[in-house]
């Protein structure tokens, strides 16, 4: 009889330790959801439909009264979808997760519970050291929302608002150049007969494409001018039909400045918009023309512009009209509340479903990208060059 050879090693006929399958607990989460108190900030960042699905799932929100008023949603709104309304500020502040379109105040801050998720913008370039420090003081989880990463790469949140700034600046241009304004009279629109409103677009991104589909929806002449041949090559796929582009030479942008009635800015640099369009320049443009600067909160990208607001959202400079409003999406604060609504609700409903916030982060790596604060250990390194804090690397503290 011959000895039969074993399939297994030696090793392999050991006997082994199960490995159990662990089960999620799906978290339950108490949402905070304060007014805002920044100037002229009208969003908020959960609709009524946005609470309706997560107090369906078990999760509560507290809301404080008046917190959607600018942008069309009243506290019987929310009430109905199953939110709790309070008058009492500090209560919303002591839930322990907190969602704010703004960055919280150093005095909103102080109402803050220790050990708090605060989900919110960041603005980086808006805050001050001690902002950090008082978010390590109360040991403070948090994730700004523009930071936060799509599996495709993109930041859906920036994006969002994009959008909106791009088919706004179109709009408000056409608003401006009306005689009901001090605009010249020219009607956006091709109408028989009558030559196309000359549009100029700086910077072929997000902004600048969606301002371009609106332009063009209107039927305007479009030039696009950006650095960039791959974003230029991009926005003509995306409109799908061929466009005037250019990279930025300044014979090309005089010469079509001289002609535009409406220049859109949207060029975006690292720590500022670059100045692209002189004074001289604009000296040269049609008098009535109008400038919208959607960069102007990064430091705008005409040599001229200086910030307005939604109140006194013009100035005339060298006969040109300047609209330089930072916050434009604010201006459509129920368009706005949605599109940030529809961002956040999937992710909130995802963080309950992995069991909660340090679990989700453990594995998914875009919303990782939000986080800026874990714990009230700063884990952001562009933070810590920027303030001179000292940092720790997020994947060292959470696995």
């Amino acid at each position: 009889m011959t000895n039969q050879v074993s399939p297994f090693t030696k090793e392999q006929l050991i006997p082994q330790e199960e490995t159990l399958e662990i089960y999620k607990h799906k978290g339950e989460l108490f949402i905070g959801i304060p007014k805002e108190n920044a100037y002229q900030e009208k969003r908020v960042c959960l609709t009524p439909d946005a609470v309706a699905a997560m107090t369906a799932h078990g999760h509560r929100v507290l809301v404080e009264s008046g917190a959607g008023l600018g942008a069309s949603f009243t506290d019987k709104d929310y009430s109905e979808a199953g939110a709790e309304i309070t008058a009492d500020t500090k209560k919303v502040f002591s839930c322990p997760m907190i969602l704010k379109v703004e960055p919280p105040t150093l005095e909103e801050l102080d109402m803050v519970n220790p050990q708090t998720t605060i989900i919110s913008a960041l603005q980086l370039k808006t805050q001050k050291k001690s902002f950090f420090q008082k978010l390590a003081a109360k040991r403070v989880t948090g994730l700004a929302f523009e930071f936060i990463r799509d599996d495709d790469g993109s930041y859906p949140a920036v994006r969002a608002l994009s959008e909106i700034a791009g088919t706004a600046s179109v709009l408000i241009a056409s608003e401006i150049m009306s005689n009901n304004a001090q605009g010249n009279g020219l009607m956006f629109g091709n109408i028989s007969g009558v030559p196309p409103i000359e549009v100029v677009i700086l910077g072929a991104g997000t902004v600048g494409e969606f301002a371009a589909r609106s332009a063009m929806g209107l039927g305007a002449n479009l030039k696009i001018f950006d650095n960039s041949l791959t974003r230029l090559r991009t926005i003509q796929a995306n409109l799908g039909r061929p466009l005037h582009t250019s990279t930025i030479q300044p014979k090309n942008l005089i010469k079509a400045l001289k002609k535009c009635d409406v220049v859109i800015g949207a060029v975006r640099g690292k720590n500022r918009s670059p100045v692209l369009v002189t004074e001289t320049m604009i000296e040269n443009m049609k008098k009535g023309a109008v400038i919208i600067d959607v960069s102007i909160d990064m430091g705008g990208c005409f040599e001229t512009s200086e910030i307005t607001t939604h109140d006194n959202p013009t100035y005339v400079k060298h006969g040109v009209i300047h609209y330089c409003v930072p916050n434009i999406p604010s201006r459509y604060a129920r368009t706005s509340s949605i599109s940030i609504s529809n961002i956040f609700t999937p992710y909130l409903l995802h963080i309950s479903e992995q069991g909660g916030l340090e679990n989700t982060l453990r594995f998914d790596r875009g919303l990782r990208n939000g986080l800026y604060f874990y714990h009230g250990i700063l884990t952001n390194k562009s933070i810590a060059d920027w303030f001179d804090l000292t940092y720790r690397d997020i994947n060292l503290l959470i696995f």
